[in-house]
């Protein structure tokens, strides 16, 4: 059965995509920590971050960390921290979360957005990349 994110990959359900290539995708997380969380996927459905092999493995750090740079400037923040943790869903991926305190990066204080703030955070980090 695909996962979630798989059907996002195929179209079959919406998301805020920031950007997209071959292999890898971008997308901001619709139940974020903070505002302009995204998560960074392998186009490929791989379970767990260390089963991915090496090249497509450098590669997701690589567009993730262009992804990362991008929402930095985007969203006003002390740094973008990382996680990969992966428990949630069985499909590797990246969490970029702004952060301006710890507590942002616990996964337990979620923030809710309209929309239309969801589109202007894609929209902005778009012009940063």
């Amino acid at each position: 059965m695909s996962s979630i994110f798989t059907k996002i990959v195929q179209g079959e359900i919406p998301s805020y995509k920031i950007a997209e290539d071959d292999k890898f995708l971008a997308f901001l997380d619709v139940n974020p920590n903070s505002k302009g969380h995204t998560l960074c996927i392998p186009k490929q459905e791989i379970n767990k971050i260390f089963d991915i092999e090496d090249d497509l493995y450098l590669g997701l750090m690589q567009f993730s960390k262009k992804i990362a740079v991008a929402l930095e400037k985007a969203v006003p923040c002390k740094r973008v921290g990382m996680a990969v943790i992966g428990l949630e869903v069985p499909h590797a991926h990246v969490h970029l979360i702004p952060l301006n305190e710890m507590d942002e990066m616990r996964f337990q204080n979620k923030v809710s957005l309209s929309k239309e703030e969801f589109e202007a955070i894609v929209k902005a980090i778009q012009a940063n990349l």
